[in-house]
């Protein structure tokens, strides 16, 4: 008959605790899905800039607003497979005439033009054309791994240089 308080003091403890947890979730939930994460990048595409295995930390406000610039860093879904997000450059807006080959194509109304700073070894625009500018997840703005690379990605004339 002691150990019914003891249940009772336990079940309320883990409530409690509970209760917490999904408070603290649905908070952590809220702050990755809307306003900025850390993001793992892999391949070759935009080294020297950024190598494999670098994390960026990552906003999400200026893409909700479509408040991306040229120079910009941005994680995107890939155009080709939706399933996986591709990190690249903004090197083209809406109405921009972007260079391809020997041609040159102008950039639609709500897209923008995407390629990998590692031109000779990146799948990117040149290859599935304008990105829709929905697709576009979040903006770069620094790299956080590897400790000794920590660098601010920031914007000087139209150009992202790192710090």
């Amino acid at each position: 008959m002691s150990y019914i308080p003891n249940i009772s003091n336990y079940a309320t403890k883990l409530a409690g605790v509970l209760a917490y947890m999904v408070q603290y979730g649905c908070i952590t939930h809220c702050v990755l899905e809307y306003v900025g994460d850390f993001v793992i990048c892999t391949g070759p595409s935009m080294e020297p800039t950024i190598y494999s295995n670098d994390i960026l930390l990552t906003e999400h406000i200026t893409p909700r607003f479509q408040r991306i610039k040229k120079g910009d860093i941005i994680i995107a879904k890939s155009p080709s497979n939706p399933q996986i997000h591709v990190c690249k450059r903004v090197t083209g807006m809406p109405g921009d005439k972007v260079l391809v080959g020997f041609s040159s194509k102008v950039v639609p109304r709500g897209h923008v033009w995407l390629e990998g700073d590692n031109r000779s070894n990146s799948a990117d625009s040149r290859i599935y054309g304008p990105v829709p500018q929905g697709l576009i997840c979040a903006r770069a703005l620094c790299r956080v791994w590897p400790p000794k690379e920590i660098k601010m990605l920031t914007h000087k004339k139209g150009q992202v240089i790192v710090r």
